[in-house]
C-alpha cells in the first residue's frame, strides 16, 4: 500500500514517508486485531497514513511518530467499530448443531472474523521472544475473544498485554483515567481467561507430530477418507465454516456433515498448505464438471498433541489470493 497524494512530492513529504512506512505492518496488525477483518484494517491503515500525512505539518514531536500514528489508528478503528460492530465467529453466537444432516443456510449478512496472512502479521525474526508473543495475539481464538470485548477494552488489553504501552500512556491516549485503564484492563483479561482455551496446549510449528498429522489429514480429505478423519480429530473437536452460522462439535458429528453435504470422491478435493494467524492452515479446492479444481474454502487448524481440536473453513474465496493461492489449479 502506498499513499497516494493528491499534490506533488515535497522534502516534507518524502520525510514523513521515510519515517512512518517502517510503522505500517505492526499498524496493520494492530487494525487487525482490533477490526477482525483483514480487508478492513488494510483500509484503515491507509486512511491512518492519509490523515497523519495530512497532520504532519503540525506534528510538534510531543510524543514519538510511533506512538502518534497508534493514536490515530486506534481513533479510526474505534469509529469503525461504532459503525460496523463486531465481527463473530458461529461458536460465538450460539450453541452447537446437532443435526449434521440436516442442509445448512448462509448468513452473508453477518460480518463474519477473517483469518489473517502470518506474511502481514510476522514479527522480528532476529527476536524469538517478540516471534512467540505475536504467535499468541494473532491466533484466530484469541483475535475472536478480543471482538467479544467492548472496545474500550478491547484497545485497552491490545496496548497493554499485546504492545507493552504503560498505564499511563493508553489513559493519555483515551482520555481517561489510569485508574480507568487498569479497571477495563482487569475486566478484560478475566474475560479473555474464558475465551481462549488450548493457548498452551497448541503444537509448536517445528514439531514433527503436527507436520506428520497435517500430511495425514490433508492426505484423508484428497482420498476421500472422510471416516479416517476421526483418528485424526480430538474427541471434542469443534467445526465451524462461516458465513454458514452452523457449527459442530464431535468428531462424529463432523464426518457426517462432511459425508452428507459434501459427498467427496477420491480425487475431487486438492489441499494446498498454507499458514494464517500463526497457524496451520489449507486451501482446499473442489473439482468441478469441468475437472478443474476451484477455490473452495481455507481451512484454518488448531493442532494440539492429541489431534485436531478446532477447524475453522472460511467459504470467502476472496481471502485466497491474500494468501498466496490460486483460484484454480
Amino acid at each position: 500500500m502506498t499513499i497516494h497524494m493528491a499534490k506533488s512530492t515535497t522534502g516534507t513529504d518524502r520525510d514523513f514517508q521515510e519515517l512512518a512506512d517502517p510503522y505500517r505492518r505492526e499498524l496493520l496488525a494492530h487494525c487487525y486485531r482490533m477490526l477482525g477483518s483483514i480487508h478492513d484494517a488494510e483500509d484503515l491503515v491507509q486512511e491512518t497514513f492519509l490523515r497523519a500525512w495530512r497532520s504532519y505539518g503540525d506534528f510538534e514531536g510531543r510524543s514519538s511518530l510511533r506512538t502518534w500514528l497508534y493514536r490515530i489508528a486506534t481513533n479510526a478503528c474505534l469509529t469503525a467499530i461504532d459503525q460496523r460492530g463486531r465481527r463473530p465467529m458461529p461458536s460465538g453466537l450460539g450453541a452447537p448443531s446437532d443435526e449434521p444432516e440436516r442442509p445448512v443456510v448462509a448468513s452473508p449478512e453477518v460480518p463474519w472474523l477473517e483469518p489473517a496472512p502470518d506474511t502481514v502479521l510476522g514479527a522480528d525474526a532476529a527476536d524469538p521472544a517478540t516471534i512467540v508473543a505475536a504467535r499468541e495475539s494473532t491466533r484466530l481464538a484469541f483475535v475472536a475473544a478480543l471482538q467479544h470485548l467492548p472496545a474500550k477494552q478491547r484497545v485497552v488489553l491490545i496496548l497493554r498485554d499485546v504492545l507493552k504501552w504503560r498505564a499511563a500512556e493508553v489513559a493519555e491516549l483515551l482520555d481517561t483515567s489510569t485508574a480507568a485503564v487498569n479497571s477495563a484492563l482487569q475486566r478484560a483479561r478475566a474475560q479473555l481467561e474464558e475465551d481462549t482455551p488450548l493457548r498452551d496446549e497448541l503444537v509448536e510449528p517445528t514439531d514433527p507430530v503436527r507436520r506428520d498429522l497435517l500430511e495425514r489429514y490433508a492426505k484423508a480429505f484428497e482420498d476421500a477418507d472422510i471416516t479416517g478423519l476421526i483418528e485424526l480429530f480430538k474427541k471434542d473437536v469443534v467445526w465451524e465454516m462461516p458465513p454458514f452460522p452452523e457449527w459442530f462439535v464431535g468428531a462424529d458429528d463432523i464426518v457426517r456433515l462432511i459425508l452428507a453435504q459434501c459427498g467427496p470422491a477420491p480425487g475431487d478435493i486438492r489441499m494446498v498448505p498454507a499458514t494464517a494467524n500463526a497457524q496451520p492452515a489449507f486451501g482446499l479446492y473442489m473439482r468441478d464438471d469441468e475437472g478443474v479444481h476451484r477455490a473452495y474454502q481455507l481451512q484454518v487448524l488448531s493442532v494440539t498433541a492429541g489431534g485436531v481440536a478446532h477447524v475453522s473453513a472460511f467459504f470467502d474465496t476472496s481471502l485466497f489470493p491474500l494468501f498466496g493461492l490460486a483460484e484454480h489449479l
